[in-house]
C-alpha cells in the first residue's frame, strides 16, 4: 500500500484542517521532491506491495496531468505496480474536463474519489466549495463516459442551515446516480480553520447534534435499499467494490506515505510522519526527517479497538494477547446485552444500532 500526498489546492474549504497549500507554482518543483523521495526510501518502497496506491490531497485533481505521470513512471521504476492493483485518484467536480479526463485514461488511476459533499448550490457557497452541483453532475456523467465506473462520491452532512430535507434529496439523487461507493462525514469544527473561526464570531452555528444523527440513519436507511453494505461506519458501497486502500488501514496492513504531512506504519508497531512543511520538503529535496513513534503494547491494543470496531469486520479476539482479549470482552458485555455491539464466534462488532453510539462503545473498550 502506498499513499502519495499532493498538498496543493486552488482555494481553501471553510472546514479543512489537512495540510495543504495555495502555492500552485511550486507544483514542478514539489514533483521533483516526490521523486526524490521515492529514490531515498527505494529500499523500503521495493519492500511494499504496490496492490493499492492511493493519491491524496489537498487536490490531486490540481496536479498537471503530465506531473502526474511523471510520478507514476519514478514510482514503477523502484516498486512494480501490481495487476489489477487499485489506483485512486482524489478530484474536484471542477477540475474534471475533456483534456483532463483523456490524459488520465494515460496513467494507472482505476478509481476516482470525488469530493461531492451536497447538491445544494447555497450549502456549496457557505463551504467555500469552487464547484456547482451542476458541475457534479457533469463531472459523474463525464468520467463514466471516459470509463470511469468505479467511482466514490463525499458527502457531508449536519452543515449550517442544511436540513433534512435537503439531505435527503441529496442522498437519494446521488444514489440514484448508481455509483458503487459513497463516504460521508458529519461536519467537524476544527479548531484553527475558518469554519471555527466564523463559530466564534457568531456567523455560523453547529447543526442540532439530533439532527445530524437524523441525518445519519437516513443514509443508512437508504444505502441499504440500494443495496449498499455498511462496511465502514462513514462508508458505503455495492457488494465488492469496498474501498481497498482504506480497507488496508483498518485491517492494520503495511504502508508507505509520501510528501510533506504523510503517515507510513510497517505493519505491526513501527510508525512514522513527514514534517507538514512544504517548502522544507522541496527545499531537502524529498528527503525530510521523519518523526518516528513505536507503539507501546496499550496503545496498540486500543488502535485494534478502535480500527476494528470502525468495520463490519469487527474485532477478532483471537488475534489479541489473552488479557487484552478478556478485558475487550468484559468491558463489551454491557453493550452486548443492550444490543450495541454483537458476538460471532470470537468476533466483537457493532451493531446497526451501536455504529450510532459507536465513541461511546469503543470509549468503554479503552484502557
Amino acid at each position: 500500500m502506498i499513499y502519495i500526498h499532493i498538498p496543493f489546492c486552488k482555494s481553501r474549504c471553510l472546514y479543512c484542517d489537512f495540510f495543504s497549500s495555495t502555492s500552485e507554482g511550486l507544483m514542478g518543483r514539489y514533483v521533483d521532491a516526490l521523486l526524490g523521495e521515492m529514490e531515498h526510501r527505494g529500499e523500503e518502497l521495493s519492500r511494499a506491495r504496490a496492490n493499492t496506491i492511493y493519491i491524496g490531497g489537498g487536490t490531486p485533481s490540481r496536479l498537471p496531468v503530465p506531473m502526474l505521470q511523471r510520478l507514476f513512471r519514478g514510482l514503477s521504476e523502484i516498486v512494480p505496480i501490481e495487476d489489477g492493483a487499485e489506483v485512486t485518484l482524489e478530484c474536484n467536480p471542477d477540475d474534471v474536463g475533456p483534456e483532463w479526463v483523456l490524459g488520465l485514461r494515460q496513467t494507472p488511476v482505476n478509481r476516482i474519489s470525488m469530493g461531492v459533499q451536497t447538491l445544494d448550490d447555497g450549502l456549496l457557497h457557505v463551504l467555500n466549495r469552487r464547484h456547482t452541483a451542476a458541475q457534479a453532475r457533469a463531472a459523474v456523467d463525464m468520467l463514466r463516459r471516459a470509463g470511469y465506473d468505479n467511482l466514490s462520491l463525499d458527502l457531508m452532512y449536519g452543515l449550517p442551515g442544511q436540513t433534512m430535507e435537503m439531505w435527503r434529496t441529496d442522498v437519494r439523487e446521488l444514489l440514484g446516480m448508481g455509483v458503487p461507493h459513497l463516504s460521508a462525514y458529519s461536519l467537524q469544527w476544527e479548531e484553527g480553520t475558518v469554519l471555527y473561526r466564523m463559530k466564534e464570531r457568531g456567523e455560523l452555528a453547529e447543526a442540532d447534534e439530533e439532527l445530524s444523527l437524523e441525518m445519519y440513519r437516513l443514509l443508512c436507511y437508504e444505502a441499504a435499499g440500494a443495496g449498499m453494505e455498511h462496511y465502514e461506519i462513514s462508508n458505503f458501497a455495492m457488494p465488492g467494490l469496498r474501498a481497498r486502500h482504506n480497507s488496508g488501514y483498518w485491517r492494520n496492513e503495511p504502508y508507505v506515505g509520501l510528501g510533506p504531512g504523510a503517515h507510513s506504519y510497517d505493519g505491526e508497531r513501527l510508525r512514522s510522519s513527514n514534517p507538514a512543511n512544504l517548502q522544507a520538503y522541496i527545499a531537502a529535496g524529498g528527503r525530510p526527517v521523519a518523526e518516528v513513534e513505536r507503539l507501546s503494547e496499550d496503545e496498540w491494543y486500543e488502535e485494534q479497538i478502535l480500527k476494528g470496531l470502525r468495520t463490519r469486520d469487527g474485532v477478532d479476539l483471537q488475534s489479541l494477547p489473552r488479557h487484552y482479549a478478556d478485558y475487550a470482552l468484559k468491558m463489551a458485555r454491557p453493550h452486548i446485552v443492550a444490543g450495541r455491539v454483537a458476538l460471532d464466534g470470537s468476533v466483537l462488532r457493532l451493531t446497526e444500532e451501536g455504529i450510532f453510539v459507536s465513541n461511546d462503545v469503543m470509549s468503554d473498550l479503552m484502557l
